[in-house]
């Protein structure tokens, strides 16, 4: 009997820790869900949409979303150190700087956080893209091509020749899907006979519409000689801080025509002016996937365990005034 209970009373600490054991990852699974969601340019209206659609996730999923913004290293350093001690799982990011890649994961690895990449696909410090990390975004290429092939239809459409063509690309080139998109749009023009000549580089300092508006007007000022221009950018505000400048050398409206990328509130405002600017369209791409869907799954991962696809890339539409009514009623947007 002395033996028994001798028994007895070594394994029952050793169940009970088991037990415990056993218990301790479904308690941490049942703990509320807190997922970050990080922008280099809280201000910009396509991280708004993305941030809102990423809120419509929260809401469905039942999760808390902690919103932060960027705009450089250090803030991002310090937002990914503020979601550990707010005790979040994981966070969906957009760097204020691809390089800045091996670092995000460094700092996700010391604080046990999931990340999901979206927009621009983060780099190591070789500058190839960190395929453990999850990336949502687009083809910076292909989508630039849909850009030059609808300034194209629309150059036939007016009959323009095109040896007295000008593109104005205004240029971002440190971050490479930016400069993939605006080298997209200006092969597709120089595929259907622009010359390389014609083509015109406009770099900008930041992203935003105030920028691409210097960087344009001082290569306008240059190069007066072209009857015609077209304006590329990596986004809608590019684009239209092009034709905001256009418009102040007195280029007219039918001498010029911008498409930009995003299909931002920036186009729709555009858009619904009563009489139509050379901001002609805007290549569509979805910040309710991108925002929605990465954030849902970032959820999936950490409820489940499930990884979402190493890469996923979006497509776009043109969308212009006559049809953006129609075109956002079929995407949900």
């Amino acid at each position: 009997m002395r033996n028994k209970n001798t028994l007895l009373a070594w394994a029952t600490p050793l169940l009970t820790a088991a037990a415990m054991l056993t218990l301790a990852p479904l308690a941490r699974a049942a703990d509320p869900v807190k997922i970050g969601f990080l922008v280099k340019q809280a201000e910009e209206p396509w991280f708004q949409d993305e941030w809102k659609y990423a809120e419509q996730a929260a809401k469905d999923k039942g999760f808390t979303l902690v919103k932060i913004g960027i705009p450089n290293g250090e803030k991002m350093m310090a937002a990914i150190d503020n979601l550990a001690a707010q005790k979040a799982q994981g966070f969906v990011i957009c760097a204020p700087d691809v390089k800045l890649g091996a670092a995000v994961a460094r700092a996700a690895k010391r604080h046990d956080l999931k990340v999901i990449s979206v927009d621009d696909q983060l780099l190591d410090g070789a500058g190839k893209a960190i395929a453990s990390i999850p990336h949502m975004g687009i083809s910076g290429y292909e989508i630039g091509k849909q850009v030059g092939l609808g300034l194209l239809e629309e150059i036939k459409k007016r009959g323009w020749n095109l040896n007295e063509v000008a593109a104005l690309r205004v240029a971002f080139d440190q971050l490479p899907t930016g400069r993939e998109r605006t080298m997209g749009a200006v092969d597709a023009l120089m595929a259907a006979g622009l010359p390389p000549a014609n083509v015109i580089a406009a770099p900008q300092a930041k992203t935003d519409t105030e920028n691409a508006f210097n960087a344009a007007n001082i290569a306008f000022t240059k190069n007066p000689k072209f009857k015609h221009w077209v304006a590329v950018g990596l986004n809608d505000e590019a684009v239209l801080g092009a034709v905001r400048a256009g418009e102040g050398r007195g280029i007219r409206k039918d001498d010029l025509i911008g498409i930009g990328i995003g299909g931002s509130q920036t186009a729709l405002n555009e858009f619904t002016k009563p009489v139509a600017t050379a901001f002609f369209g805007t290549v569509l791409i979805s910040p309710k996937r991108h925002g929605y869907e990465t954030a849902a799954n970032m959820y999936q991962w950490i409820t489940t365990n499930q990884a979402p696809a190493a890469l996923t890339l979006t497509s776009g539409t043109l969308m212009t005034r006559q049809n953006q009514v129609e075109l956002r009623k079929q995407l949900g947007l």
